[in-house]
């Protein structure tokens, strides 16, 4: 049995300055609250989605958002 592997988003609250560039490369997935700071799913990020969420993390001026790449079980192979 294979272990398949899921990303999710992550943001660091402290580091996040609220720019909101992450919501404009990723609207699909990052929305930002009243302040300007994301709001991002606990969910996985979908595989059709993963290139522009790894495209957000690398933009992130100050470094607050990341691929937290986590297992999902096993699957037979």
């Amino acid at each position: 049995m294979a272990v398949t592997r899921h990303h999710r988003l992550a943001v660091d609250r402290i580091a996040c300055d609220g720019r909101g560039l992450c919501a404009e490369l990723l609207p699909e997935l990052v929305a930002l609250d009243e302040w300007g700071y994301p709001i991002v799913p606990r969910s996985d990020v979908p595989g059709e989605l993963l290139a522009d969420a790894r495209r957000a993390v690398a933009a992130c001026p100050v470094l607050a958002l990341r691929l937290v790449r986590t297992p999902a079980g096993p699957t037979r192979t």
